[in-house]
């Protein structure tokens, strides 16, 4: 199912943040290491953001697989992406590393109180800390995302990774990647189409063009399209939410994922499960797109 170009106008947000990242890039000479002068954690970045639209919400959750009913009247936590992006993105030091590189690597949430979805939100972002060794950057950022009557509600732990340009010796090596346990039982599976890099951008404002543009993705290097990591996230969080939890999305008090391969659209996958353990892939002990846990 498609979805109306309407919700493009609500991500200003977010589309300033991508014009202002391009200039970065056309206009700064950028470093390729870390300044041993940058003091961490950094400063806390706080914003204020109206209610997110009630339209939007409903199609969000819908896109990403999920229930309203699930929601009635509070956010599904992992729509954070939405409000918080703009934010998180001016942690970083914007003269110093070329952002408009860098890649999501995973996230965790923790929901000590549900968000109301008919409040302001006050979304506060931080760096805590860099690593650097030599062969990509990681950034971990965290994101508290709170109302009036919710204080402390989301907390978000951000990977963010800037790989180093690889020499050719570095493209040869290939290094094991994480499998589905061979154990893990299916739970849902997800037919995506090579739309839903679109769509999932029309409902969030993260318009890079490696989702929905195709000679760009293959520009940097994927064979295709590929699936936007936090739209991977949250349609293994709403198919553990359907057939873990009965719909009952205030069990799922803390998603921690990462995201270990590309995911090419279009490529119907799907969600395993073994204990408190999750994959999105296509077969007990195949290769996984997405691991993590839950709690």
């Amino acid at each position: 199912m498609g979805v109306s170009n309407f919700h493009i106008f609500r991500q200003g947000k977010m589309i300033a943040t991508l014009v202002k990242i391009a200039t970065h890039k056309i206009t700064r000479t950028l470093v390729s290491k870390t300044d041993s002068s940058l003091k961490l954690p950094g400063p806390v970045i706080s914003k204020h953001v109206p209610p997110r639209s009630p339209k939007l919400i409903k199609d969000y959750i819908k896109h990403v697989g999920g229930d309203p009913a699930y929601y009635s009247g509070y956010l599904p936590p992992h729509l954070f992406p939405q409000w918080g992006i703009p934010v998180l993105t001016q942690t970083i030091p914007a003269n110093m590393y070329d952002i408009s590189r860098i890649l999501n690597g995973g996230v965790k949430y923790c929901v000590e109180k549900r968000l109301p979805a008919n409040e302001s939100l006050k979304v506060s972002a931080q760096l805590m800390n860099i690593d650097d060794n030599g062969r990509r950057i990681i950034f971990n950022q965290r994101l508290i995302t709170e109302t009036t009557s919710a204080p402390n509600a989301l907390i978000a732990e951000v990977k963010a990774i800037l790989p180093a340009k690889k020499n050719s010796e570095e493209k040869k090596a290939k290094r094991e990647k994480p499998r589905v346990h061979a154990d893990a039982r299916e739970i849902g599976r997800i037919a995506l189409s090579e739309a839903d890099g679109l769509n999932f951008a029309k409902l969030t404002g993260d318009f890079n063009p490696i989702h929905w543009v195709r000679s760009y993705a293959r520009m940097s290097g994927f064979p295709d399209l590929i699936l936007h990591g936090f739209s991977t996230m949250a349609r293994a969080a709403e198919t553990l939410i359907k057939n873990r939890y009965s719909g009952q999305a205030e069990l799922l008090n803390m998603f921690d994922v990462s995201f270990v391969r590309p995911l090419v659209l279009p490529n119907p996958v799907s969600v395993f499960i073994f204990e408190n353990q999750i994959w999105v892939g296509h077969a007990a002990g195949g290769p996984a797109y997405l691991t993590g846990r839950f709690g």
